[in-house]
């Protein structure tokens, strides 16, 4: 069975508890079940990771970057300073998904820039978790 592989990076392992005024109440778990729900509705497997450090974020990319169906990648912070990543996720056969719960561009100005949106097939931003689900969505679409 195909898989879609979901990549999270720093502090989103403190989803629901940091700043719910900007991200909700929602937890990390909440999401997982959530793809895995939208996946299976089309097929799919999920592959759900998260890491508070760069390079095991890369690594996984790298694992996954020809056997995915797609990559659903929320990286935090680095999508804002990470050129890095940047290049693992361009290796990426199938489709990458850019998803931000909040508004990055209705924030600081320093989230307004992503190293990560010229490379990816979809953005989604400031749809809170459901971003996520429709991140899901758009790789089974591109599948179609």
């Amino acid at each position: 069975m195909a898989t879609v592989v979901v990549l999270n990076g720093p502090n989103l392992n403190l989803l629901g508890v940091r700043d719910p005024q900007v991200y909700g109440s929602a937890t990390l778990a909440d999401v997982e079940t959530l793809c895995r729900e939208v996946a299976g509705r089309h097929g799919l497997e999920v592959e759900f990771r998260q890491t508070n450090h760069e390079g095991e974020l890369i690594d996984a990319v790298h694992e996954v970057r020809e056997s995915a169906a797609g990559v659903v990648v929320n990286a935090g912070a680095w999508t804002h300073t990470s050129v890095a990543v940047r290049d693992a996720l361009e290796t990426v056969v199938g489709p990458v998904v850019e998803v931000h719960i909040s508004n990055v561009h209705a924030r600081e100005p320093f989230r307004h820039h992503s190293y990560l949106s010229d490379i990816a097939a979809a953005v989604i931003v400031g749809c809170g978790i459901r971003g996520y689900g429709y991140a899901v969505e758009e790789v089974a679409a591109r599948r179609a």
